[in-house]
């Protein structure tokens, strides 16, 4: 192994014995020059691809990161790496960032971090001029490039300001990294940042992730019970649509016992950075938050990410999901789904200020999104079809563990619907979609007494299925647009054109009949390794020990090192440094600083 080569940085700064997937194929690429788009999955591992080649080529590596708290965290890291990192962001004093261009413009650090609203100030411009006729640019970096792309999810409009690197560093090689983008973003980053890019796409798959959609009844109780029965003492995060849900529900969390915190725009900056530290740095800790938590959040045995509310796209879900399991353990993703999910989705879609190119895209992304909520097939292969990728059914989300019955429902759904259509002819209006189901099974309410629905030829004739199975029906017939929400006029039901076909017979419905869900199997991981050790006494100790170490350098205990480096070291038991040196995830630096103490506890462990 030759010094100075990746696969020597690999082993002696990060304490691995080999690389995943295509990374050394990104690092031979950059290192040579070139521009690469790098998609590959959270937790895949796109930070060697960048951080490799700056220590490799002459001068500083550029890092555009749009988050404090990932550029802290990274920093953090490669300080225990031994690496020489340092940050440019709002939370450095003058004198602290004044330290830090310093240090740049000497040759003392191997890669900074940037904000790129910084990197377009004047003087971050002037600063990397100046590195260039100095110690040199090896880099830039840009991290969660799919902030570009105007379609997307995350769009930041200073992400499209950063091609002027391509024109006023064209000798630069420039690397964009994201976890989550389709063909069309693609395109979108690689014309607007890069030049003649090597395009390199990974797997989208997370086979330890579990995916489970359940039907919204009592969602703030379905929760707890997955929170508190199913994920007791565990890392997790909820989203949630809107800020004052966010409150409610981490309060209702808290009342019931357990540890949750919340997180949203509308809280002041010093809470939301106080609760994100403690998320980070704490074991067992519930985030509840809206969407505005979690771009390049790090922490690696988040065991769960749970949706209260339907994300608006498949890149957002496969995004917010992608945050549980980084460290390759089983995780889940959990997602309790209702029809006012797909009402107030498609109304803040109708009610945006968009124009009608984003607003048709808008409601295209949406669909997709509810076509996989809906679904009776394996939900990964879905999600990976959305993103271009051919799989087979996965074994691990609900549909294959438990495989939905499927059911003919068109003469059901002929009921709802004529129903829809004799409600309105007979009063010259629509009604929502709980008189609606009254009149279906016949109940005399005072409302279906007061407008006659009684007398209707459809009232009563669905009184074989119960609310929920009617608004289960409903739901599918909305989500395939055969029934549209009128949300201006107090949400009442409308029939569609393609309704007609379901009227006349035409076209045929099947309806899902979800089975209970089977009882949790806390490591069905496909290919899980044996987790023994994760019980052990030594495992334990070490976990202690990696606490008190963390809390004395002020960074979370994953920094100091993963949980399956303690695993892998509570199993091993090596006796000597050049034993723990072999353990992965142990480098060099690493094993200087803390090998003596490692070996001692596991001495001590007998």
């Amino acid at each position: 192994m030759e010094p100075g080569s990746a696969q020597y940085i690999l082993k002696h700064t990060f304490g691995y014995d080999r690389f995943r997937s295509f990374q050394s194929d990104v690092i031979d690429h950059v290192v040579g020059g070139g521009d690469a788009l790098v998609l590959m999955p959270t937790g895949g591992g796109k930070s060697v691809t960048y951080q490799i080649p700056a220590l490799m080529r002459r001068g500083v590596g550029v890092v555009v990161s749009p988050l404090i708290a990932l550029m802290q965290n990274q920093v953090a890291a490669l300080d225990e790496a031994g690496v020489r990192a340092a940050f440019l962001n709002s939370s450095l004093s003058a004198a602290a960032a004044a330290m830090v261009e310093r240090r740049l413009r000497a040759g003392d650090l191997d890669l900074v971090y940037v904000a790129p609203e910084r990197l377009l100030t004047d003087r971050c411009l002037r600063l990397l001029d100046d590195l260039r006729r100095g110690p040199g640019l090896a880099l830039f970096a840009i991290d969660e490039a799919h902030c570009v792309s105007q379609w997307g999810h995350d769009f930041r409009p200073e992400y499209g300001q950063l091609a002027m690197l391509r024109e006023r560093f064209p000798e630069v090689p420039r690397i964009a990294l994201t976890a989550t983008a389709d063909v069309p973003t693609r395109a979108e980053i690689a014309d607007r940042l890069l030049v003649a890019p090597r395009i390199f796409v990974a797997s989208f798959d997370r086979p330890n992730i579990r995916y489970r959609v359940v039907e919204k009844r009592d969602p703030r109780e379905q929760l707890l019970r997955f929170v508190r029965d199913e994920h007791a003492g565990e890392a997790g995060i909820v989203y949630c649509l809107a800020r004052n849900t966010v409150d409610e529900v981490a309060a209702f969390l808290a009342a019931h016992g357990v540890r949750a915190l919340p997180y949203h725009a509308g809280m002041d900056a010093a809470s939301r950075a106080d609760n994100q530290r403690r998320f980070l740095a704490d074991d067992g800790l519930v985030m509840v938050a809206t969407i505005a938590f979690g771009m390049g959040i790090d922490k690696p045995d988040v065991r769960f990410v749970a949706h209260l509310d339907m994300p608006k796209s498949i890149e957002g879900y496969f995004q917010e999901t992608g945050r549980a399991g980084r460290d390759g353990e089983p995780a889940e993703a959990w997602m309790a789904y209702g029809l006012a999910d797909v009402v107030q989705q498609r109304r803040l879609i109708e009610l945006s200020d968009a124009d009608p190119a984003y607003k048709r895209l808008s409601g295209a992304k949406l669909d997709a999104m509810l076509g996989l909520a809906e679904a009776a097939d394996c939900r990964r292969v879905r999600l990976l079809a959305y993103f271009g990728e051919a799989s087979a059914p996965c074994g691990n989300c609900d549909n294959c563990l438990v495989p939905p019955e499927l059911v003919d429902a068109t003469e059901p759904a002929r009921k709802l619907l004529s129903t829809i259509y004799r409600c309105e002819q007979a009063s010259g209006f629509g009604f929502a979609a709980s008189h609606v189901i009254d009149v279906l099974r016949g109940k005399t309410t005072e409302k279906v007494g007061k407008f006659g629905h009684a007398r209707l030829s459809t009232f009563g004739i669905g009184a074989e299925l119960s609310e929920a199975e009617w608004r289960l029906l409903l739901r599918q017939l909305v989500a395939e647009h055969i029934v549209e929400v009128d949300y201006d006029t107090y949400n009442v039901l409308r029939l569609t054109e393609a309704s007609r076909a379901v009227l006349r017979g035409e076209r045929t419905i099947e309806l899902r009949r979800q089975a209970a869900p089977p009882a949790r199997r806390r490591r069905a991981k496909r290919g899980a390794p044996d987790t023994g050790a994760a019980d052990s006494p030594l495992f334990e100790r070490l976990r202690n020990w990696r606490a008190a170490v963390a809390k004395e350098h002020g960074v979370p205990a994953y920094v100091v090192f993963h949980d399956g480096t303690l695993r892998a070291i509570a199993e091993a038991r090596p006796s000597s440094l050049d034993a723990l040196a072999g353990i992965s995830g142990v480098g060099e630096k690493k094993l200087e600083r803390y090998g003596a103490d490692l070996l001692g506890l596991i001495d001590a462990a007998g």
